[in-house]
């Protein structure tokens, strides 16, 4: 039997984008299903302000296998993605962009990736397959420099360690779990599977701009996070062992 599959969407803020998220989400999740895979959807609602978890109710509420859960209030990003952890048994957890900034459809090759053996499968913008399109040209620099920086501390052939849009086995999530609340989180799981030597993937992916809403990334805050990841992995890397 194919393993069991949940999938955690992190929302805070999207009311707008909900009705594009369904569009090309749910094609998605009924082909993958319809595979014999076992597939179950969570959205995290971050303590939203405006009228998200109304509408995710309202959009998704008569899908099998479907729920809407609520923080209280806003609690960041790291926080919505260990929610998603606890609320979900799937053997396999796979984390979506509410934005569609990586198209959902990316799900399909990243599943294909972790039935070929992965413990970890993340799509890839850097890729040498991987495209960016309509991304501010300062914020590309800024990643782009950062990720260059953690593979030439780390000297592994990994292209990209910050997308949210990833794929990964319910048995390592111990291991890699991160307490950073913010986007960091992303990077500081990404850095301890392969401090660790797990088995870690990328999809080539094009990474586009958003279309409804605004971006929840602070730039500053998250460049000041990220230098001090780097530093720990530079002085500390045992930090990233379990």
């Amino acid at each position: 039997m194919p393993a069991t599959l949940s999938v955690v969407v992190p929302c805070y803020n999207e009311a707008d984008g909900i009705p594009q998220l369904k569009e090309r989400l749910l094609p998605v999740l009924d082909r993958v299903a319809a595979t014999g895979r076992e597939v179950d959807l969570l959205f995290v609602d971050d303590g939203s302000r405006d009228n998200t978890y109304l509408l995710l109710c309202e959009a998704f509420g008569s899908r099998p296998r479907t729920r809407v859960v609520r923080h209280a209030r806003n609690m960041n990003l790291g926080a919505a993605v260990r929610t998603g952890v606890a609320e979900t048994q799937g053997e396999w957890i796979a984390n979506l962009d509410s934005d569609c900034t990586y198209d959902p459809s990316l799900l399909e090759p990243m599943l294909a990736e972790m039935e070929q053996g992965a413990d970890l499968v993340t799509v890839s913008p850097y890729h040498p397959r991987g495209r960016v399109e309509g991304v501010p040209v300062y914020r590309m620099f800024l990643s782009r420099s950062l990720t260059a920086m953690y593979r030439l501390i780390l000297r592994k052939r990994i292209y990209t360690f910050t997308a949210l849009a990833r794929v990964y086995r319910r048995e390592i999530v111990s291991q890699i779990a991160s307490p950073a609340v913010d986007f960091t989180c992303l990077a500081e799981m990404m850095l301890k599977a392969l401090t660790q030597d797990l088995r870690v993937a990328e999809t080539p992916a094009t990474l586009t701009v958003r279309r409804f809403g605004e971006s929840k990334m602070k730039t500053v805050k998250v460049i000041r996070a990220h230098l001090h990841l780097l530093a720990r992995l530079l002085f500390r890397p045992g930090s990233f062992l379990p």
